[in-house]
């Protein structure tokens, strides 16, 4: 019996260090770091440049670690059901990530992941991940260099971050952003 709960506890401890989010490293009042990147939307390619994105009003920028992976299928699908959500709050949201940046036209236009509903952006070698402090961290504080992680920021028309949020699992970033945007536009 007690060689079975060393392997419980250690596995309900991996899932508690999964499940609770961790701390983003720029913190609201925070000034976003300004960023252009390569991006799709429905498959067509364009550049994505916040400060034209934040003269419509806040922007979720949202890092990923990698198209076609199971979370981030599910991440970017959330996104897509909720993004009339975050129109209707005049926000844009923007997926970023540094891996498989080659799927990225698909993935921007495949039902089943963005929908065609909002873009995602290339970031190689995870530079704009690195300026915004979102670097893929492994269970137990691996560093995986030149990845993204998973990390969820609002940044409001004046270009300062209200909202960060950071959690491997994908499941509550849309809920923690649409949130916090509504919380935005209420003051």
């Amino acid at each position: 019996m007690k060689t079975l709960i060393a392997p419980a506890c250690a596995v309900a401890a991996l899932s508690m260090a999964l499940a609770t989010p961790a701390l983003a490293d720029l913190k609201p009042g925070t000034k976003a770091p300004d960023f252009s990147a390569p991006a799709y939307l429905a498959g067509q390619p364009f550049t994505f440049k916040l400060a034209d994105a934040l003269k419509k009003g806040p922007v979720v920028v949202y890092f990923f670690p990698a198209a076609h992976t199971q979370g981030c299928n599910i991440e970017a699908h959330l996104f897509s059901e909720a993004i009339d959500d975050f129109k209707k709050q005049k926000a844009t949201v923007i997926g970023v990530t540094a891996g498989k940046v080659g799927e990225l036209a698909d993935f921007s236009k495949e039902t089943e992941h963005c929908g065609g509903k909002f873009p995602v952006a290339a970031d190689p070698g995870a530079v704009i991940a690195k300026q915004y402090d979102a670097p893929l961290v492994m269970p137990g504080g691996k560093t995986m260099e030149g990845m993204s992680g998973r990390v969820s920021y609002v940044v409001a028309k004046d270009g300062k971050i209200v909202h960060a949020y950071n959690n491997l699992n994908p499941n509550d970033h849309v809920t923690e952003t649409l949130n916090a945007v509504k919380a935005l536009n209420a003051k």
